[in-house]
């Protein structure tokens, strides 16, 4: 979930004539002069129209750090016909450039629907969305960096683009595909888990522990065996609304974030390369599933991670890039007290045996959770954080986000509907009396029910 840099704006695609489509495909960037060429090529024999155009920068990390590199890549969407000469072309570009192919025919969709916010782009509007922006990853299936232990691994390759499939296939709602993991697979998957569950006791927070325990009576969590998606998915509904969607790579942080604020959390189906079991340059499911899912079950954290979510909507680049640190320092790296000592609730340090056991030592500079500096804080990725910050509680985190996000100016109100799954957009006054109509009524209902319990106890 790392950041973008736009390049065009989207057009208005109520203009696309029905008859055409709308292409979305994304390429690995070797080098700058390599996206020119991109560009070229597609203009030169495939599309009429360039509507959207994205770089997407990678990260570069070390061994030690269970962080590694990603290259950058572009993403493109384009109208094109759908003539079978013109696909022909397209996909002698794709497999010269290391493309995949994401695309939509437009007289099935819903383009005339389609509303823009002010920046021209499409406005997220609810959960379904997210089957338009899960798809434009930055790194996904068999595109691998040469210094990605699986490059040379053509097993190892051809089993990434078959995670990458299910994820480019998968609808918001469904049932997420289950897969039957390879012995290789559940063997990197025992050295991880081993290496971790022997540190949880003396370093996980409370709830990393509890709520572990309930995945593994759950949801199958143990040596042996990788647990599904699907199931894991289940089991987090039923305790603080969140699921899983599979996800085929990186994602921007703001198309990350978004996922969030429907309680959707954007999870790889993939696990790293044999190996090295310990090391990663990527996210994979040993990560989301060791050092995320646990986290994600409990509400008080559940409802901090939405928050940031829901602060993402409408902010402005700059923004987005300060909400993306704000996660990176809380919910992948952040401390807690708890009884007089402190404790990680964050997924990368739970994840990483190397920096759990250093982030509780004397080497780690460790300082109170402020969201002014965390915004602005250097996030090191070719090694371990030069600082990490606790907060008391996960309340006291979260009312500290609130405060800040007020300051993050946009044209637009929003409030969350969990019935419907959907975004409403609060900036009229029609729209803002309805909004403190439902308000009313959650305070009446909660009222009532204070009243009558008081009534009981006394």
């Amino acid at each position: 979930m790392y950041g973008t840099h736009n390049i065009d704006q989207h057009k208005n695609l109520k203009e696309i004539k029905k008859s055409k489509m709308l292409v979305s495909c994304v390429f690995a960037l070797k080098n700058s002069t390599r996206m020119s060429e991109i560009l070229l090529a597609l203009e030169n024999n495939v599309t009429s129209e360039l509507v959207h155009v994205e770089t997407r920068q990678g990260k570069s990390g070390q061994r030690g750090s269970d962080t590694g590199r990603t290259e950058a890549a572009v993403f493109v969407e384009f109208i094109m016909s759908d003539q079978p000469s013109v696909q022909h072309e397209l996909n002698k570009i794709l497999e010269k450039y290391d493309g995949q192919n994401v695309r939509e025919d437009l007289q099935d969709s819903q383009t005339d629907d389609v509303d823009e916010n002010e920046r021209g782009e499409a406005r997220i509007n609810s959960i379904v969305d997210l089957d338009r922006t899960s798809k434009k990853v930055l790194m996904y299936g068999a595109e691998l960096d040469a210094d990605h232990p699986g490059f040379k691994d053509a097993e190892y390759r051809k089993r990434r683009k078959y995670f990458a499939k299910i994820a480019f296939e998968y609808k918001q709602g469904e049932p997420i595909p289950r897969v039957e993991y390879t012995e290789r697979e559940i063997s990197t998957w025992n050295a991880v888990y081993s290496a971790l569950k022997s540190l949880y006791p003396t370093h996980a927070c409370r709830e990393h522990i509890a709520n572990l325990k309930l995945l593994e009576e759950s949801c199958g969590y143990r040596i042996g065996n990788i647990p599904q998606l699907d199931d894991v998915s289940r089991f987090l509904k039923s305790k603080s609304g969140f699921t899983l969607r599979p996800v085929a790579g990186y994602l921007s942080s703001r198309d990350f974030l978004v996922g969030l604020a429907f309680r959707v959390f954007h999870c790889t189906q993939y696990i790293r390369h044999h190996e090295d079991p310990l090391y990663t340059p990527e996210p994979d499911c040993c990560h989301e599933l060791l050092g995320h899912m646990a986290l994600l079950a409990d509400e008080d954290f559940a409802a901090f991670t939405q928050e940031i979510g829901l602060a993402s909507i409408g902010a402005s680049d700059d923004d987005i890039k300060k909400l993306a640190n704000l996660y990176v320092f809380t919910v992948e790296f952040g401390l807690c007290k708890q009884d007089d000592e402190l404790r990680v609730y964050g997924a990368g340090l739970l994840s990483s045996a190397g920096e759990l056991k250093h982030v509780l030592t004397d080497k780690a500079v460790r300082r109170p959770f402020d969201p002014l500096e965390v915004t602005t804080a250097p996030f090191i990725i070719t090694e371990y954080q030069s600082q990490y910050y606790y907060t008391e509680t996960i309340e006291k985190a979260k009312q500290k986000l609130r405060e800040y996000t007020k300051t993050i100016a946009r044209p637009f109100e929003i409030e969350y509907d969990p019935y419907s799954q959907t975004i409403r957009y609060i900036d009229s006054k029609p729209q803002a009396v309805q909004a403190i109509k439902n308000v009313r009524h959650k305070i009446t209902t909660l009222s009532t029910s204070i009243e009558r319990l008081l009534e009981y106890v006394i």
